[in-house]
């Protein structure tokens, strides 16, 4: 299926927000998750399926100042 990932498209065979990290190499231990502009927690995004034209959006924390 085809996803909006962080702004880019993508294709996935990734069902869930939890498989579409793993997919993409993401450490899903240090990232924010958001599917269709809803924060998805991390005990949940097994449970946080994708459809056809989802957008998600990944962020990783930033040191600064």
């Amino acid at each position: 299926m085809r996803i909006e990932l962080n702004g880019q498209t993508v294709i996935t065979a990734a069902a869930s927000l939890a498989a579409l990290l793993d997919e993409q190499g993401f450490d899903s231990a240090s990232v924010a998750t958001a599917r269709d502009g809803r924060f998805v927690a991390k005990p949940m995004r097994a449970a946080t399926a994708l459809c056809e034209g989802a957008k998600v959006e990944v962020l990783s924390p930033m040191q600064g100042g």
